[in-house]
């Protein structure tokens, strides 16, 4: 059974910075994985963020957080990161980390294997 484990969520006012993680538990490794970060707010669907493939380093973000998230890997600690700047109450949501071995899966369809627990952002005005 695979785990990820999502930490760093919190409350923060707008223009402000959240840096999340996402880290397996022990006896899982990321290294042939694409992991990535979706998010829910309250009365909306879920939507994806953003994924990194572990192979090659590719990443990829959803418009609306491009220039404000950056998703980065640190191989040693088998953990994912989402450094989350300039963040907006529209930002605001349960974020979710996810792992899957395909980015067709992951990306493209929004249907990983492995899922978080989630973690609360709250970004007040």
């Amino acid at each position: 059974e695979v785990q990820l484990v999502e930490s760093g969520g919190g409350l923060v006012q707008a223009g402000g910075s959240l840096r999340l993680s996402c880290a397996a538990a022990s006896g899982f490794t990321f290294d042939d994985y694409v992991i990535g970060w979706f998010r829910q707010a309250p009365g909306k669907e879920r939507e994806k963020v953003s994924c990194i493939s572990r192979r090659d380093g590719t990443t990829y973000y959803t418009n609306s957080v491009k220039g404000r998230f950056t998703i980065s890997s640190d191989n040693g600690k088998n953990t994912v990161f989402l450094q989350m700047n300039s963040l907006k109450p529209e930002d605001t949501a349960v974020y979710y980390c996810a792992a899957d071995s395909t980015l067709l899966r992951l990306w493209m369809f929004d249907q990983p294997d492995y899922w978080g627990q989630g973690t609360q952002v709250t970004v007040s005005s």
